[in-house]
């Protein structure tokens, strides 16, 4: 024979071939939309870096979850967007049962039980200097103090009806505090998604932007206590101490430059595995689709399609929407 017996383009000729042999697909109930919330009322305010992306009111925020439910999209990760007047250097707001993101909680709870609500449980958005933890008199993070105030914040957003509360701090030991804290005191089902293995990214900028943190964190960094990009081994250990501390799920962050992370995670540990594509991510994608260099909706179904092949159940994307749209379309 000129040629070997198996051609691996038959497989490839026919979309009904294409699709049997498909090894990963992606679906609605993959998805995990992100949404910003503000004070006010019919407020919808552009964040400047995220094209399509705003900050809503609670009223507005409120019809977005709507259309979570109606495209079958199962959860919503909500973060908050206090006015100044709410941030401390003690971030004191962040556990007060009536502040921003509380509020939100019991309206869409009441009108949308079924939607999964994921809480972002970190200091940034209410400390007046923008980092994710306590700081000392030399400005450095301190650990400890951090952590127990991470712990009331989980407690307060499992009282007001969070479903599934995400610190996303990277502080050493605060999942097992938070789960010890989440079983006394009468909240034994409220799930754990710890933001085990993140990275300090230069593509989170259009999400501090957006939350507010950017200006207050100024030219100071987070490499004290996010991981260093040049690193997987360490992700490994971070989310062996999550897991053995009371992690439900485990978080890689940002989403494709760290495929082989997710990918290692995965294979190692078998569990419940989600990752973030972050507002770079979506910024970067958005400026090509803009400027005509790509297709939008092929250019971010293949790049959420290579995170469901790295080993990610789930996707928090701002393009959660569109994606879902895209999908029912066929």
């Amino acid at each position: 024979m000129r040629f070997p017996a198996l051609r691996m383009r038959r497989m490839r000729r026919d979309a009904f071939s294409r699709a049997l042999m498909r090894e990963h697909s992606l679906q609605v109930t993959d998805l995990i939309m992100v949404a910003f919330v503000i004070e006010g009322e019919a407020r919808c305010v552009a964040v400047p870096s995220m094209p399509s992306v705003a900050r809503l009111s609670i009223d507005k925020l409120l019809e977005l979850a709507g259309e979570c439910v109606h495209l079958g999209i199962p959860a919503l990760a909500l973060f908050p967007v206090p006015e100044q007047k709410a941030k401390s250097d003690d971030a004191r707001e962040a556990w007060q049962p009536d502040n921003l993101l509380h509020r939100a909680v019991h309206v869409l709870k009441a009108r949308y039980p079924q939607l999964g609500l994921i809480g972002d449980v970190a200091l940034d958005p209410y400390t007046t200097h923008g980092q994710d933890g306590l700081i000392d008199a030399g400005g450095e993070v301190m650990n400890d103090p951090t952590v127990e105030a991470l712990v009331k914040m989980a407690l307060a957003q499992a009282a007001a009806g969070i479903d599934m509360v995400a610190p996303s701090d990277m502080m050493d030991g605060r999942i097992g505090c938070i789960r010890e804290a989440l079983e006394k005191t009468g909240y034994p089902d409220t799930r754990i998604l710890a933001y085990s293995a993140k990275y300090a990214s230069v593509f989170y900028g259009p999400f501090r932007n957006a939350v507010g943190s950017a200006a207050n964190l100024g030219s100071g960094g987070k490499y004290s206590y996010q991981m260093d990009v040049a690193n997987s081994d360490e992700a490994l250990r971070e989310v062996e101490l999550d897991l053995a501390e009371g992690a439900d799920v485990v978080m890689v962050k940002p989403a494709l430059s760290c495929l082989d992370v997710l990918r290692r995670v995965k294979d190692r540990f078998g569990t419940p595995t989600f990752v973030y594509q972050v507002s770079g991510e979506y910024a970067m994608l958005k400026a090509a689709a803009q400027q005509g260099f790509m297709d939008e909706k092929a250019m971010v179904l293949e790049a959420l399609t290579a995170c469901k092949r790295a080993g990610a159940d789930a996707i928090l994307s701002y393009y959660a929407l569109d994606v879902a749209r895209w999908l029912h379309e066929g």
